[in-house]
Order: structure tokens, then sequence, then C-alpha cells
């Protein structure tokens, strides 16, 4: 028997479902669209709980940014997007280059990379400038690495550079590095506990136009049908790269705590 079973041929299984959105939270996470596939996403984040009453604890505020986000292959995802904050519009790829296996072909890892190209809607008026359209750019590359330890534990790693085209003064730098790191662990079968942290590597000018605090956002995951309702609380208001990672300013200690969730509906075509 023991023969008969290393003559067999051995197969591989690839994980699935290491998270159960495209997102962790605000970032993105190694999933993709399947071919095919189309998500409709709707993204809001409330203005910060300790504005007090009189801004009903931050809910008489609000972002939003609406996106399409399309699977052209199962391993590659375009996508476009709308965010009032900065009236910033959006394209991205998110491609998937390694995945999680076991059996015939054994893979630690799923790596994804993402890029991103964001353009600021705002009307600028920069006394004696020419201001050019491609002033109005930023771009975002990531490498997502994550690991499904088990049924209930899921880790990412995601590597993080961010160019801006234009900065308003001296001090403020054109390149951002960051890493972040996000999870979650399961709580039910349609429940899940996420957390994610973007930790900015190089150092800020103390003369920067805005000294940026490190996002942290900590929420749920829930699952209904054809939805995934992600509820969380986090320390920025803006739901794009350059946003969160480079222009995030509330501390979680000062009480600087936005309420959000994203809703996602997918559609077969």
């Amino acid at each position: 028997m023991d023969m008969l079973e290393e003559t067999e041929e051995q197969t591989t299984q690839y994980t699935i479902a290491t998270f159960k959105s495209t997102r962790v939270a605000t970032g993105h996470s190694i999933e993709r669209m399947p071919q095919r596939q189309l998500d409709f996403r709707v993204a809001h984040r409330f203005g910060r709980v300790n504005s007090g009453a009189y801004e009903f604890f931050g809910l008489d505020q609000s972002n939003i940014h609406l996106s399409l986000e399309y699977g052209i292959t199962d391993w590659l995802m375009v996508g476009i997007g709308r965010s009032s904050f900065q009236k910033v519009v959006d394209g991205f790829y998110k491609l998937s280059i390694l995945r999680q296996s076991t059996g015939k072909k054994v893979m630690p890892v799923s790596v994804s990379l993402f890029s991103g190209i964001y353009a600021n809607g705002l009307k600028q008026s920069v006394p004696n400038y020419d201001y050019y359209f491609s002033n109005r750019l930023s771009f975002v590359h990531q490498v997502l690495i994550g690991h499904k330890f088990n049924e209930l534990i899921s880790l990412q790693l995601s590597p993080t550079y961010i160019h801006r085209n234009f900065v308003e003064t001296p001090f403020d730098s054109n390149d951002i590095y960051a890493l972040g790191i996000g999870g979650r662990v399961k709580l039910t079968s349609r429940v899940t506990l996420n957390a994610e942290y973007y930790y900015r590597l190089n150092p800020q000018s103390e003369f920067a136009t805005v000294q940026a605090s490190n996002p942290l956002s900590i929420g749920f995951d829930i699952e209904t049908g054809g939805h995934v309702f992600q509820l969380h609380f986090t320390n920025s208001r803006s739901m794009i790269e350059p946003g969160f990672i480079g222009e995030t300013t509330g501390e979680w200690l000062k009480g600087d705590i936005h309420f959000g969730f994203n809703i996602s509906r997918v559609f077969n075509l």
C-alpha cells in the first residue's frame, strides 16, 4: 500500500479566502476578483467621534469613495474609483504572482502586486506658478504578501512606495516609504475581526505642511450572501493610499477616531 501511495500523482491544493474581501480594512488585501466578476464598492468614513454632540459624534460629516473593480482573469484585477476626499479619481491594477499552496506544489505565501494612479480634482490656485495636470498625480506601488495559518488566522505584510508629483513646500517629501501589517481572526463562519497598521519608514521634517500619523484600523467583516460588510474604526478619513498612508492627521489616543464602513456587492458578468 505504501508503494501504491508513492506512485499516485499528487495534486496541488491552493489556499482560498485568506481574507473575505479585496480590502483588509482600508488597504488592499491579496484577494482579487475572479474572472468576469464585477465588484461595486461603496466606502464611507464619518467625521471624528470626539467632535462632540453638535456634530452628532462625527455622523454629520462624511467622505465617500465609489469604485468598480473587475476580474479580467483569475490573476489580474483592475479598478476605477472616485473619492469625495480631495475629489480624487483613481485607477489601479492588482496582479497575483504567487498563491499559497500545499501538495505537489508547496508555496508558503500568496503574493500580489498592486499599482495605482491618483488624480487630485480640487481647484488649484498657486500664485505665480503654472500648475500642470501632472502636478495632480500621485502613484502607489505595493507588494502584498499574505499567509493563511489555518481557518482562523491570516496575516499580511504590505511594503509600500508612494510618489507625489507635487508637494507644497521643499520640506514635504515627494516620496513616502511605509510598511503595512494586517490580519484577521475568524470569529464565526461569516464574521471576522480585522486590523491593519501602516508605519511610515522615512522621517518627516518638522516643517512639513502635514504632520502625518500612522494609520490604524480595527473592525469586522460580515458576509451575507452576495454582500460583504466591513465595519471599522480608524484614525484616517481618506480611503485611498496616498491619503490614509501619507496624510492621516488623527491620533487614536486623542480620540481622533472615524467610524466607517465598506459595502461590497459582486456581480457575475
